[in-house]
């Protein structure tokens, strides 16, 4: 059974729930065929990346970069997987305030590096999130914005359990 890995990070449950909803889309999408592993970036290291055949990379924009757990994430995983994982299919989430290319670029230098393929465009989802009250304040995802993470996993998952990827 082939294996997508979401890992994630959050600190107003913003990027959760799109993560959650990719994951509950590829779920669907695979039909039982695909092995769903969502994990907090603390929780994923190199073992989970080796052992996926495809991700979901789904990070806030904070201070015009990728949340620093998932830097983290990618510092300890970068090396140990390293010409190890060429050509697997990922994509990206991104939550931000107002923005999200940078932290979509940062990802994608990296996946550059690992020489993973990008099979959709960053999914960049704006809060409109401008006050210190309103970047720190909870964050509830729109239904419709919702579902565009729910078809990004459901396409991933699908195309993983199909051999498209």
């Amino acid at each position: 059974m082939r294996t997508l890995l979401l890992v994630w990070h959050s600190m107003t449950g913003g990027t959760r729930q799109m993560a959650e909803a990719a994951a509950r889309g590829a779920e669907h999408g695979a039909e039982g065929e695909v092995r769903v592993r969502l994990l907090a970036a603390p929780e994923a290291g190199p073992g989970d990346v080796l052992g996926a055949d495809g991700y979901v990379f789904a990070t806030p924009e904070n201070l015009a970069a990728m949340a620093g757990l998932m830097k983290d994430f990618f510092d300890r995983c970068y090396y140990p997987v390293l010409d190890r994982v060429n050509g697997r299919p990922y994509a990206a989430l991104i939550c931000a305030g107002s923005d999200g290319t940078n932290a979509a670029r940062q990802i994608g230098r990296i996946a550059t590096g690992w020489r993973l393929r990008a099979v959709a465009e960053p999914l960049i989802l704006c809060t409109r999130a401008q006050t210190p009250e309103a970047i720190l304040a909870p964050k509830t995802i729109p239904p419709e914005d919702l579902r565009r993470c729910e078809e990004l996993g459901a396409a991933l998952g699908a195309g993983l359990a199909m051999g498209i990827y």
